[in-house]
Formats: C-alpha cells, structure tokens, sequence
C-alpha cells in the first residue's frame, strides 16, 4: 500500500525539504510545533507529490535509493566504494579568500564564487540571511556570497526553489544536505526538463537537521532572555583547535552575546533536538552531488582553528573547478587517502549507515512507518551499540518534549541530565568493549 504525505508526516519521517510542495496546488511549507517545516496538509497533493520524497516507503525500482539515481545522475566517475558511493578524488585544504569569514575551510563559498564568475551558472540557490534568521534564497551577483559564507544549524527548506526556477534563465547551483540533493535528483528524473537547469549540486556533510528549538536554546545558554536576532553557529577560536567553537546572537538591546559549544555539551552525539527523519538518511556523503564538502575532522587538521574541509568529488566539472583553484593559489589542497576521508566522518558512518538496521526494526516494533533503505547497509551491529542507539533516541525524543514544556534551558539542562548520563554510561562501556575486541582479534566497529 503506497503511503501519503500525510502519513509520511505523521510517521516522522518529513525531513522538511519542501519539494513535494512543488506538487501542490495550494500547500506550503510551515513550522510544527516541534521546530520544524513540515509541509501543511491539504487534499491538493497528488501522487508525483510522494514520489519526490526523500522519504518514500514505496519508492519506484528505478528510482528505490541512492544506488539506482547514482546510475543515472553520476558518469564517469573513477572509483566506487561501499560507504560513500562513486567519486573521482579526494582533497582536504581550505580558500585563501574564504576561509576566515567561513565556518570551515571556505570551499564552498569559493566553488560557488566559481561558479558565477566563470559563468558556469546564472544563478545559486543557498541558505543565507533571511530578516533576522535564515533559509534558501535566490543568488546571482558574486557580491552577494557574503551573505551566505558560514553553516547554519536552522531549519530552512527548498520551498521556493521550483516555485521560481521556471522564471530564472539559465543554469542553476545548489547547496543542500543528503536527503535535499535526493529529493531534486528525483524532480529532475520525473521531469527532465531540470537536468540541465540544475547545473550543479554541491552536499555538505551534516550531523542532522536540527529544529528551531537547538537556536533558542543556545541564546539561553548565551545569556539571552527573550529575543534574539542573527544567530551565529560557528564562530571559531583562531588560537584554539576547530571544534572549540562558539554560538553568538544580538539580544533585544543589540549586544552580541555568545558561548562555546564545548561548554554546552555534545549536540550532535546526543541527537537533542534532532529531526526524527534525517536518522534514516544512510547517505552520509552526498551521493549524488557533483562534489561533497565537510569538516576535516582528522588529525593534523583538526587541530587548527582556522578551519579545513575534506573535498570528495564526483564530476568533471567539480574536479575542475577544485584543479583551477589550485593552478591560481587561490586554494590551498593536497590529496589524501579515501580511508582518512571515511575516518574525518567516522562518527555518522557508524550512526547513519552501521546502525540503521537497529533503528529500522525499532520503529517497525512501534508499527510505525518507514522508508525504502538500502538493504547493502543494513547491518547488525552489538548489543552494547543497541544500547546507545535506544538511549540516543530517547534523548532526542525527550529533548523536544521537554523544551516545549520548559521553554527554559536551566530547567531542560535540569530535567534530561539523567538522560544524558546515561547515554554517557552506555557510549563509554560500547568504546571499552571495541577496544577489548580488537585486543582478542574480534571484529570491531
């Protein structure tokens, strides 16, 4: 039985992207109210408007996953591999331009600069300043990038890109995380009309997609009361490593205040105020990109704060782009090993792709629905890791409940600490079982 967006919605399993709006007569995007774009239900939506899901439990056998759209979408391409799909090479480094203005190494602002001056597109499609918080706007002078060069953990979705595009000439870049890039590779199959419209994508690595929730949180963690505007994620310690990084916001009497997300605790570990459907994303990498950009969190480049990306391409254009910045020192890029590239995004490959069985036959035990995955990736992982996973998800879970309950951060803090806790007591005991593993010569995750 094929399902609706309205149960896909009801299961949990919107990730907020918005393209099956663009199958709606009168639909649109809105936040829920647990932080979250949700599109709002309404008889108008017709059966193109599931297929386009990134998310659909029934999808078509051309079409069912990453694979199958990698077929169509990724030509010649040089290497194939089990995690991350097919590329061509592998670079970490940084722009000299970019880099400090940016959240990272400033790749992604520099490949899109690229982009516009060389004329390779007419137009971007990013997420960038929206009056006092963000979401995706249309770009087409360079002297705008400045508005969009760092990460921003607010929920945004790609409401209004098929709602204009048929009113852009020319090409068209985009910047999207996994699950986005799927649903527009899908849009492009059914209507192939987008295949040569949209240009160029560009994936950026996410730990998740975080709700409204994870800003105002933070702002109280800051030292904001009240309201706030124009909220920075990644503000960085030059003089530090790159993951000792701050959270900053204006309150209401315009006074930046901020704090260091070290202090906080771990967000992303935690899952707390994680969307429920990027759990089911296995894509880490953004399979079906032209080139993958994230955070080189390896040593030795971890430990600079000015910041570096790791650089996975997937075309010739994006392989271009990359050697041209070099030829103009315009990029500072060496290669490295496919292995340290998976090692730099250990963490969601473990959580995303390893663990993705456990969490499916979870949600199946609640009868819910869930989406068509990969049966190559589902695997079995230990019981010492099930234990993180059900505690992870009790986290999330409770963290959103919580905050709509509280709307206070010393009560939230007060109220889950036994929750994170214990998620604390389960991760350490699944470390020290691998490491006992690996000395016996058992196999490890």
């Amino acid at each position: 039985m094929k399902a609706t967006i309205k149960e896909i919605v009801e299961n949990d399993l919107c990730i907020g992207c918005g393209v099956c709006i663009s199958e709606s007569k009168s639909s649109k995007m809105i936040l829920n109210n647990k932080g979250f774009w949700v599109p709002k239900i309404d008889n108008s939506f017709n059966e193109m408007a599931v297929k386009v899901c990134p998310f659909n439990p029934n999808p078509e056998k051309e079409v069912q996953d990453e694979d199958k759209l990698s077929d169509i979408f990724i030509n010649n391409y040089k290497f194939k591999h089990n995690r991350i799909g097919k590329y061509n090479n592998v670079f970490v480094g940084y722009s000299n331009e970019y880099r400090e203005t940016s959240s990272s190494g400033g790749v992604a602002t520099y490949i899109l600069e690229f982009l516009l001056k060389e004329k390779i597109v007419d137009h971007l499609f990013v997420v960038g300043q929206k009056d006092d918080r963000y979401g995706y706007q249309w770009i087409s002078d360079v002297r705008d990038l400045e508005k969009i060069s760092k990460t921003r953990y607010y929920p945004v979705n790609l409401e209004g890109l098929f709602e204009h595009i048929n009113n852009k000439v020319g090409k068209i870049a985009i910047v999207g995380i996994p699950p986005f890039l799927k649903a527009i590779r899908l849009k492009q199959y059914y209507y192939p009309e987008y295949q040569e419209k949209i240009k160029f994508l560009i994936a950026i690595i996410s730990g998740g997609v975080k709700g409204t929730f994870f800003t105002e949180y933070l702002a109280q963690k800051s030292g904001i009361n009240g309201k706030f505007y124009n909220p920075e994620y990644r503000l960085k310690n030059l003089d530090s490593t790159a993951i000792d990084y701050s959270f900053g916001a204006f309150d209401s009497n315009n006074i930046f205040r901020k704090v260091r997300m070290q202090e906080v605790g771990n967000m992303w570990g935690t899952g707390m105020f994680n969307c429920t459907a990027s759990d089911f994303s296995d894509d880490v990498t953004g399979e079906l990109s032209d080139i993958t950009l994230g955070d080189a969190w390896i040593n030795p480049y971890r430990k600079d704060g000015k910041g570096h990306n790791v650089i996975l391409t997937r075309s010739e254009l994006a392989d271009f782009i990359i050697n041209e910045g070099i030829k103009r020192n315009e990029l500072i890029i060496e290669n490295i090993h496919i292995d340290s590239f998976i090692e730099s995004q250990a963490g969601a490959f473990r959580h995303r792709q390893m663990a993705m069985k456990s969490r499916l036959n979870y949600f199946k035990s609640k009868n819910n629905l869930i989406p068509f995955k990969r049966k190559r990736l589902l695997e079995n992982i230990p019981i010492e890791y099930k234990l993180v996973q059900k505690q992870r998800l009790k986290v999330r879970n409770r963290s959103i409940a919580l905050w709509l309950k509280y709307k206070d951060a010393a009560l939230f803090d007060n109220n889950i600490k036994n929750d994170i806790k214990t998620l604390k007591v389960y991760t350490k005991i699944y470390h020290k079982v691998q490491i006992i593993k690996k000395k016996l010569g058992i196999k490890s995750m």
